[in-house]
């Protein structure tokens, strides 16, 4: 009833004690409903930021070892994810395309706020950097990666395609991390729209564009609508432990940043340069200007 009395454009709104009510349960099932946000406008709430800086806290404390440090929680964090991506030659190329990019975007909200969080985020990658290499280079023989991997059987194309593909994941875990939509959206493109471009052109796409004759309407129009669906859900998920405030201006951002990925992967240059290559850059340069 204290916080009701108080005008929420008044000085005492933002006092410790109104913060400190509002943040507090109320114990009536009709109470419950009467949040901090809709007591208080968002331009005047102060404590938005701290609340979802808590809130962010309290559910990656959920799966974090019971005690641990933040250093340990990104420790097992970073393993666990690993341990995951590092199944992929049991997957169809294709599959693995989608997979290990997205799967270490999942565990991003795990690991803590340190310092070195993001690069063992990017862990993961780092060490399929390193595989990519030792494959690519002839130093490491595993002919049932390179089977599954390349699309000519030759160990040399894993020092283009898979090397851009895994080096693009990496820098955008480790330098754009989990508060920029624009890592979203770039991994979001290079992984779930062109996967799904590839599968779905493959089965339907029988009309070609005029402009290039190996890429079909089909496999384009999937790859906005898959880039831009997985950009939105991962959004909302982020959203939810209070990393990145979702907005119908960053919702129509991530629309935009996928049909320009999409165009750019279904010109010519692509083939000549490398989708792994080319899809990543317009991600980073379109995102940079509108989310």
């Amino acid at each position: 009833m204290l916080c009701l009395g108080v005008h929420p454009f008044s000085p005492a709104s933002s006092s410790p004690l109104h913060t400190c009510l509002l943040s507090r349960p109320l114990r009536s099932p009709a109470g419950a409903a009467l949040t901090a946000s809709s007591l208080v406008p968002p331009s005047v709430c102060c404590g938005c930021t701290a609340g979802r800086s808590r809130r962010a806290t309290t559910m990656a404390a959920v799966f974090s070892p019971v005690g641990s440090s933040g250093l340990v929680q990104d420790l097992v964090s970073s393993g666990v994810a690993s341990l995951i991506c590092q199944d992929g030659p049991r997957l169809n190329r294709k599959l693995m395309h989608i997979t290990i990019g997205m799967v270490p975007l999942l565990f991003w909200p795990l690991f803590s706020s340190g310092r070195y969080a993001p690069f063992l985020a990017a862990l993961p990658s780092a060490i399929n950097i390193l595989r990519t290499l030792l494959l690519g280079l002839g130093i490491r023989k595993n002919e049932a990666v390179v089977k599954i991997l390349s699309r000519s059987g030759d160990h040399r194309e894993f020092l283009k395609a898979p090397l851009y593909y895994v080096t693009a994941i990496a820098l955008a875990t480790s330098v754009l991390w989990r508060t920029s939509p624009i890592a979203i959206a770039l991994i979001c493109n290079l992984c779930a729209g062109d996967g799904v471009a590839d599968i779905v052109g493959r089965r339907l796409g029988k009309e070609k564009l005029p402009y290039n004759s190996n890429k079909s309407y089909a496999g384009s129009i999937a790859m906005v609508v898959a880039g831009f669906l997985a950009s939105v859900g991962c959004m909302h998920y982020f959203h939810t432990f209070g990393f990145i405030e979702e907005s119908w201006h960053m919702t129509f951002g991530f629309l935009v940043v996928s049909i320009a990925a999409a165009l750019v992967e279904s010109h010519p240059i692509s083939t000549e340069l490398d989708d792994n290559l080319t899809v990543p850059l317009p991600s980073f340069l379109v995102g940079s200007l509108i989310l």
